[in-house]
């Protein structure tokens, strides 16, 4: 059976680094960190397209994503690209919805990705840790929604 402790240290580093985590207990987060996978793309690899089943969420740990929406013309629209630390895809897997948007990497990156069977394990398994885990977040999210409605006022 491989050593997974030094990709589970490595992954737990990274969840760390990327800021969204900081305020859950160390070993919250190393346990959280054993659920997540590390994956590497391409540039231009379509990670999910708008209207598909969110199966899974990213923290972005390298690289860039292009996040588009389409248009009421049919046009594929980049709305944003995000950088290193940003969490996407987690609304349709906490809701249950489709996904409100496609992500393309805008560059070659690193993702952590989070499966929401891993998640529905963690909450049978780990409980507090994934309490946590979906307190921050809900935080993160709230905050990027204050952001943007803070946006929207400016527009009027």
């Amino acid at each position: 059976m491989p050593d997974t402790s030094h990709l589970i240290d490595a992954i737990r580093d990274m969840l760390l680094d990327c800021g969204l985590f900081d305020q859950l207990p160390a070993g919250d987060v190393f346990t959280v960190a054993g659920y997540f996978n590390l994956s590497q793309i391409e540039e231009g690899t379509l990670i999910f397209r708008e209207g598909d089943a969110g199966t899974f969420m990213c923290i972005l740990q390298q690289g860039a994503v292009s996040v588009r929406k389409t248009n009421v013309s049919g046009e594929e629209v980049e709305i944003t690209c995000l950088r290193k630390g940003r969490a996407f895809g987690e609304m349709a897997v906490l809701d249950g919805e489709r996904r409100s948007a496609t992500c393309v990497a805008a560059s070659d990156s690193v993702l952590l990705t989070l499966g929401t069977d891993a998640l529905e394990r963690m909450l049978v398994e780990a409980p507090k840790a994934a309490a946590q885990l979906i307190r921050a977040i809900a935080v993160g999210m709230s905050k990027r929604l204050r952001m943007a409605d803070g946006q929207l006022v400016n527009q009027i």
